[in-house]
């Protein structure tokens, strides 16, 4: 049996994997997106290997990591003047893609994911 999304079956190749896949066809290098061509400061990854070794490593909270919650609203009250509650109104998305669906998905149908 095939399942298939109602929503999203129909909508076109997204941007991010049009911008992906073209400097592939064409042997160019993709500046658009930060892709690294190298692998990073050797201290770096050694710090990340540690954090990875001695800190917590699995999945965060569906939300995000409340420190990084708390620093987004923070960065929103110093630069634009926005009282942004972190724990009601801070998302954070592991990437682009994610965040416009989350937008989307919010809009479609709001406060489908609250409880009875």
């Amino acid at each position: 049996m095939k399942t298939t999304n109602s929503i999203f079956t129909d909508l076109p190749t997204t941007v991010f994997e049009t911008m992906s896949r073209l400097p592939v066809e064409h042997g160019a290098i993709n500046l658009g997106q930060g892709f690294p061509d190298v692998d990073g400061p050797e201290d770096v990854r050694a710090q990340a290997s540690v954090a990875l070794m001695t800190g917590p490593n699995q999945y965060p909270p569906m939300l995000g990591v409340p420190e990084l919650r708390q620093a987004v609203a923070s960065a929103n009250k110093r630069f634009y003047g926005f009282d942004i509650d972190w724990q009601r109104e801070v998302l954070v998305t592991s990437g682009a893609t994610e965040a416009i669906a989350d937008s989307l998905m919010a809009r479609i149908e709001p406060g489908a994911t609250k409880s009875s």
